[in-house]
């Protein structure tokens, strides 16, 4: 019997670069009962990339319909494409009785707090801005992108106090350690225990003495 109960939201946020993907996937990898919740984008799939898998790729008429039909918990336009959060895929992960691990922005991350007060949110910084740098010259983006993208830290940078943990990715094994670290104390909280394990401990202690009197 798990020792904790399922439900909890983990939000993911890093700036651009800083290796968020691969952390979420060193997540996955290691905890069965950490489910990542695929996000819908209009952004055309990178090389490699799967629908379903990496995000559901539509069209912006399908997403914009999704926004009038009010099935996103949070959504928002980056660098012209949309990318946005289905309450049907965090809803459906949550009841199948596994934790959920959201990959989105700022922004996404302060409307998830809102709706979801106990999610739990996470931000990943970069060892320096000169090594982001590197990181995103180093993916070939375009030079007028890594300037967007890296006057856009700063700001996201000057954030970090909307979340309740920070870690450093100055090597990905410790960050990755580091925040599992952290979704093993979150589910030791007292308020996110089993109950119905609890319970039967109780109970199991009381039947012991019952036929130790008997």
């Amino acid at each position: 019997m798990k020792t904790h109960k399922s439900g909890i939201i983990f939000v993911i946020s890093a700036p651009s670069g800083t290796g968020k993907t691969t952390i979420c996937e060193g997540l996955l990898k290691t905890l069965d009962d950490l489910k990542m919740s695929v996000s819908h984008t209009t952004r055309k799939p990178r090389t490699g990339e799967k629908t379903g898998v990496d995000y559901h790729f539509v069209d912006e008429q399908t997403f914009h319909k999704m926004i009038e039909n009010d099935e996103f918990v949070e959504w928002a336009e980056v660098y012209g494409n949309f990318y946005g959060t289905s309450k049907r895929a965090i809803n459906d992960i949550l009841n199948s009785g596994h934790d959920v691990l959201l990959d989105i922005d700022i922004q996404g991350a302060k409307n998830i707090k809102r709706i979801y007060p106990e999610s739990v949110l996470i931000f990943i910084l970069p060892p320096s801005i000169y090594e982001l740098e590197q990181r995103l010259i180093n993916r070939k983006e375009d030079r007028e992108i890594i300037r967007k993208r890296l006057s856009k830290t700063v700001e996201e940078i000057s954030q970090y106090e909307l979340y309740d943990y920070v870690v450093i990715n100055d090597n990905l094994e410790k960050a990755i350690k580091e925040i599992l670290s952290i979704i093993t104390a979150e589910r030791l909280k007292t308020a996110k225990i089993n109950k119905d394990f609890i319970n039967n401990l109780i109970m199991e202690g009381k039947n012991g003495e019952k036929r130790k009197n008997t």
